[in-house]
C-alpha cells in the first residue's frame, strides 16, 4: 500500500524498479523472456496512405467513431477480458501513416522491450495496384531491419555479460514448425504479419486478368513471408468480421481460425500455414516472356511479372506523400492560424527590406 506522502514519480520509479527487478533488464528480449507481461501485445499497422489502416484499426476495436487521416505516428490500446479475476488483455496498437515517406519512425514501435510480443500488419491498397508492390517492399525491409537491429543490440550486450548464454540469444523472434510448407523454400518474416487487401469493393469490379496477377501474387508474397492473407473492405461486414478475428488474434492471443477462401471471385483469406508454392503454381503470365526477365530469386521474378502488368509509380509521385502539416484542415485552429499568417506577412516584409539594404549596399560599394 502506498504511503500517503509519496508522490507521483516516487510511485513511477518504485514501479520501474520492481519490473526491472523482476525480469532481469531489457537485455533478455530476444531471448526466451521478455520484460512484457504475458497479457500484453503489441500490433504495428503499416501500408499506403489513405489505404483504410485507421478505419480497420477502429473496426477491429469496435470503436463507432469517424477515421481521421494518420499525420504522421499513432498509438492506442484495446483492452480485452478473459474472465473473472484475471487480469484484462491488453494490445498496444500503432499505426503509421504517410506510407513509405515515414518509414524511418518503425525504430519507435518496434523496441527490444516489446520485440517478443510484436506483430505487424500491412495493409495494401488493392485500388492501387500500381503502388502495391513497391509499399510492401519498402515498409517491410524497414521493420524487418529495426527487427533484426533490436534483436542483435540485445544479442551483444548478453554475450558481453554471459558467454553461455549465446545459443539461446542466437534464436530469432520467430521459429517456424518443422512441418511448415516449403519451409526450406521461403524466408519467414521475422515476427508474426497479416496482410490485409483493402478496398476489395473497389478491385472487384477490375478486368479479370489484373485480379488474377494481384491475387496469386499476393498470396505468393503473403506464403514467402509466412503470413496471413485477407481481402476486406469497409462495405463489406462479412469480409471485416474475418479480419477483426486474425486482428483479435495477434493482439489477444485467440485461437487461430482453420477457415480458408482461394476462390479469386471471393475475398481471400488464406491464415499463415495454410497454403504452399504448388497449389498457387507459377507467375501469372500475360504477354510476357518469362525467359527475358533475368531473375535473381523466385521473389524477384514475381515483382518483375507484377510490375510488367502494374508498372510502379516514380519516386517522385511517392516523395509528394505527406503534404505540410501546417496546411491540414483537420489541425485547423483559427486564432494561432491567424496569428502564423501574420508572422509569414512580417517575415516576408523583413526579408524584402534586408534585400533591399543589401542592394543599397552594393550600390554605394
Amino acid at each position: 500500500m502506498p504511503k500517503i506522502s509519496e508522490t507521483l514519480w516516487e510511485l513511477a520509479s518504485a514501479e520501474l524498479q520492481k519490473r526491472e527487478n523482476r525480469t532481469g533488464g531489457e537485455e533478455e528480449a530476444c531471448g526466451e523472456d521478455t520484460r512484457l507481461s504475458l497479457n500484453e501485445r503489441t500490433v504495428f499497422f503499416i501500408g499506403n496512405k489513405a489505404g483504410g489502416k485507421t478505419t480497420i484499426l477502429l473496426r477491429c476495436l469496435d470503436r463507432d467513431e469517424a477515421s481521421k487521416p494518420t499525420l504522421a505516428l499513432e498509438y492506442t490500446f484495446g483492452r480485452r477480458t478473459r474472465g473473472h479475476n484475471t487480469p484484462k488483455d491488453i494490445a498496444h496498437l500503432w499505426e503509421l501513416g504517410g506510407g513509405i515517406s515515414l518509414s524511418d519512425l518503425v525504430q519507435i514501435p518496434i523496441t527490444a522491450h516489446n520485440v517478443r510480443s510484436l506483430s505487424v500488419v500491412l495493409v495494401l491498397d488493392l485500388s492501387k495496384p500500381n503502388a502495391l508492390w513497391g509499399t510492401m517492399e519498402r515498409l517491410l525491409q524497414a521493420a524487418r531491419t529495426q527487427v533484426e537491429k533490436v534483436c542483435s543490440q540485445s544479442q551483444r550486450i548478453v554475450e558481453s555479460k554471459a558467454r553461455s548464454k549465446q545459443q539461446t540469444q542466437n534464436q530469432p523472434p520467430r521459429i517456424l514448425p518443422k512441418d511448415y510448407p516449403d519451409r526450406e523454400l521461403i524466408d519467414p518474416f521475422p515476427v508474426p504479419l497479416l496482410i490485409i487487401g483493402s478496398k476489395y469493393d473497389i478491385f472487384q469490379d477490375f478486368e479479370s486478368e489484373k485480379r488474377k496477377v494481384i491475387c496469386k501474387t499476393l498470396r505468393f508474397i503473403a506464403h514467402y513471408y509466412a503470413a496471413s492473407l485477407i481481402f476486406t473492405s469497409s462495405k463489406f461486414e462479412s469480409s471485416m468480421s474475418k479480419t477483426k478475428s486474425l486482428f483479435t488474434q495477434l493482439a489477444f492471443g485467440t485461437e487461430k481460425g482453420k477457415s480458408m477462401t482461394s476462390d479469386l471471385s471471393k475475398p481471400l483469406l488464406i491464415p499463415a500455414g495454410m497454403d504452399s508454392l504448388s497449389q498457387i503454381g507459377s507467375p501469372q503470365i500475360t504477354d510476357i516472356d518469362i525467359g527475358t526477365l533475368h531473375a535473381k530469386n523466385p521473389l524477384d521474378l514475381w515483382k518483375k511479372v507484377f510490375e510488367a502488368v502494374f508498372p510502379p509509380e516514380s519516386t517522385s509521385e511517392q516523395g509528394t506523400e505527406l503534404r505540410d502539416p501546417a496546411t491540414d484542415p483537420q489541425y485547423a485552429e483559427p486564432q494561432i492560424d491567424s496569428m502564423r499568417a501574420q508572422k509569414d506577412m512580417e517575415l516576408d516584409q523583413y526579408k524584402r527590406d534586408v534585400s533591399k539594404s543589401w542592394k543599397g549596399l552594393e550600390l554605394d560599394t
